[in-house]
């Protein structure tokens, strides 16, 4: 059974970095992308970045792009998300999950909150 566990969140002023790592079980993390994924408070879920399984290739919503860098490293079995030049409107629970993302697999996810 696969599981994802998100961590280094944190309160950080407008204009700061933070980045977030992802740990995952099981022995076929390497053969899946990757993505992270957001929901601010009172919103749906959204979309942040993706990699595919060799973190050759990656993508970002227009929100983040340019600010946010997703990476992965296989070995340890680990994603992650260097996000700088945060903004408030950057502020919420960060999740990560397969690309494109399989229910059963969100975890608790990291509280990012970002001050002005």
């Amino acid at each position: 059974q696969v599981q994802l566990v998100e961590s280094g969140g944190g309160l950080v002023q407008a204009g700061g970095s933070l980045r977030l790592s992802c740990a995952a079980s099981g022995r076929t993390f390497s053969t899946y992308a990757m993505g992270w994924f957001r929901q601010a408070p009172g919103k749906e879920r959204e979309f942040v970045a993706r990699t595919n399984w060799s973190g050759a290739s990656t993508y970002y919503s227009d929100s983040v792009k340019g600010r946010f860098t997703i990476s992965r490293d296989n070995a340890k079995n680990t994603v992650y998300l260097q996000m700088n030049s945060l903004k408030p409107e950057d502020t919420g629970v960060y999740y990560c999950n397969r690309s494109p993302p399989q229910g059963g697999l969100w975890g608790q996810g990291t509280q990012v909150t970002v001050s002005s």
